[in-house]
């Protein structure tokens, strides 16, 4: 039984980080179009330093809002706004809900243009399976996605690491060539600002930005956190387990990194530059099948969050939310998606995600890194069942 136990407490760690991953991948890195936009500007040297910066940026608001949230038992986005800021909380939500609108959008072109590449078939069917998924995903609730997106992150990780080794196999000496040339001084893909140490880190500063109001729609996932040590375990593991798919793939993409780089600002895509280079159709039909499956994850989790935040506040005011909600507020956000779509991938992820970052630097993390760590400070002591007893 001990073991057991043991076991079921360190894969629990696991879950918040496995969730974060599978929403930031199809929330648009999946396709290898953020890498290249935000890192592979750089250059091999200058993406990996940008990195860096986002892993400790993801990991440090991780496990000071896991243990916020824990502390005060906050497991919506809402109540952990209103709890930090009060009423300017409602300035979190709005970024929250274009952010999700983005999301959305994103998530639908991507599915969108998989279909009509891969199999060569209208894009609708790509769209029309993804809404589908969603809607059923969160309608089986907290458990399903749980469990779900867990054991997609193992699959993930497989297939991104049998990419990894073929493509470090093929074209080593391009990767290597990459990095021999340092932060690249030139421009790639004709994109500006790629030229020093300081552009690095600031977009790796805003990637990791918009990125972070991720952060409040899988605080489900923290709720049995019963310590400070675990709440701060499952964040420090959210930040490392999402990067290392996204290290993953900027070094994937030093195999034609300039090409790769031109794609994700055009109307193409990345991943699929690495994949024309590899000549391998199978792979590149595991991957899709796999980034398919994040896409369904980040709709899902997006959309629960908000399905929380309006059972949650209706709790709170003594009221009962009638079953109907639930569903027509999961499709109707769907849709909204689906029709958000048309502005395209590249311009929905260069301008709506570039602008949303800065909401949420003023909003979560600055606010996050003051008043929450200062009200955690302040507030109760001990494990969670302690401060439960102690209010009462």
């Amino acid at each position: 039984m001990g073991d057991s136990k043991k076991k079921m407490n360190f894969f629990a760690l696991l879950v918040p980080g496995f969730l974060f991953q599978s929403v930031v991948i199809g929330g648009g890195y999946g396709t290898g179009n953020e890498i290249a936009q935000y890192f592979g500007v750089h250059g091999m040297t200058g993406g990996l330093i940008g990195m860096v910066v986002t892993l400790l940026v993801w990991a440090i608001i991780a496990a000071v809002t896991f243990e916020f949230c824990r502390v005060f038992r906050t497991f919506d986005y809402n109540s952990m706004s209103q709890k930090m800021l009060g009423k300017v909380g409602v300035l979190y939500e709005v970024c929250y809900i274009v952010l999700m609108l983005i999301v959305l959008g994103v998530i639908n072109a991507t599915a969108s243009s998989m279909f009509a590449d891969l199999a060569g078939i209208n894009g609708w069917f790509g769209v029309a399976i993804l809404s589908a998924g969603i809607i059923f995903l969160v309608l089986k609730g907290t458990r399903a996605i749980e469990v779900v997106l867990s054991f997609w992150s193992y699959v993930l990780y497989a297939v991104y690491i049998t990419f990894m080794v073929i493509t470090f196999v093929k074209f080593g000496k391009n990767i290597s060539g990459e990095f021999a040339a340092g932060i690249t001084p030139e421009l790639l893909g004709g994109q500006e600002g790629s030229n020093s140490i300081g552009s690095c880190i600031v977009d790796g500063f805003k990637y990791s930005f918009y990125n972070l109001g991720i952060v409040p729609a899988i605080l489900y996932t923290v709720r049995n956190c019963e310590t400070r040590k675990e709440a701060v375990s499952c964040g420090l593991l959210a930040g490392a387990i999402a990067v290392i798919p996204a290290a993953l793939l900027v070094l994937a993409l030093g195999c034609d990194l300039n090409s790769a780089v031109t794609a994700a600002f055009s109307d193409s895509t990345a991943v699929s530059v690495v994949f024309g280079n590899l000549n391998m159709r199978w792979l590149y039909v595991a991957f899709e099948i796999v980034l398919f499956g994040t896409l369904i994850e980040t709709g899902s989790g997006f959309i629960k969050a908000v399905d929380d935040r309006i059972e949650v506040s209706a709790a709170k005011g003594g009221k009962e939310v009638k079953g109907w909600v639930r569903p027509v507020v999961t499709i109707g956000l769907t849709v909204l998606g689906v029709c958000i779509s048309t502005f395209g991938l590249t311009a929905l992820i260069a301008k709506g995600y570039g602008t949303i970052c800065w909401g949420f630097l003023f909003v979560y993390v600055i606010p996050m890194l003051t008043i929450g760590v200062y009200k955690i400070a302040k507030g109760p002591k001990g494990t969670t069942t302690d401060i439960v007893g102690a209010e009462k």
